[in-house]
């Protein structure tokens, strides 16, 4: 799967937009699938012709488990984070299928924590700390990147810092 990762630097702001690398739109994808299960229920219709009738069953639960799978697949398809530092504020905006989070932290408060390794040998995701809160943020960049992801963060942060 590949990611895209977007990168923007104005004078008193920088943003990351960090979502999937989607190949082809809904529409395409929804000509696509009911390609393949037209296809799959011409295929049962002609055996049931001949005879072999159990086939049709078949041939729809493959097109229902077809149709199951475009719908997640498109739920999640828009998916995206969007990281915006400013000089008064980091804006964290969250976007996972129906769901929009935004979280507002103040850029001399945050730090940020990224191990490349991690413990337990899942995926490590990179947290911004501030005050007690921890918000988790690079989902949707790979594993290889992220720790470059943490740096920029780092730097963009310690730059409005004074550091």
């Amino acid at each position: 799967m590949q990611y895209q990762w977007t990168y923007v630097a104005e004078p008193h702001q920088q943003q990351w937009v960090l979502k999937r690398n989607c190949a082809m739109s809904p529409a395409r994808l929804a000509s696509s699938v009911g390609l393949v299960a037209v296809v799959s229920l011409a295929i049962a219709a002609v055996c049931a012709y001949f005879g072999a009738w159990p086939v049709l069953p078949f041939a729809g639960i493959e097109v229902t488990a077809l149709a199951v799978a475009f719908v997640v697949y498109g739920r999640h398809a828009g998916d995206y984070e969007r990281i915006v530092v400013s000089d008064d504020s980091i804006l964290v905006e969250s976007v996972i299928a129906d769901r929009v989070v935004h979280r507002r932290l103040q850029p001399g408060r945050v730090r940020v924590e990224y191990r490349e390794e991690s413990l337990t040998g899942g995926r490590q995701l990179i947290r911004l700390v501030s005050e007690g809160q921890e918000l988790a943020v690079g989902r949707f960049v790979p594993d290889h990147r992220r720790a470059l992801l943490a740096r920029e963060l780092r730097t963009s942060l310690g730059g409005r810092l004074g550091l």
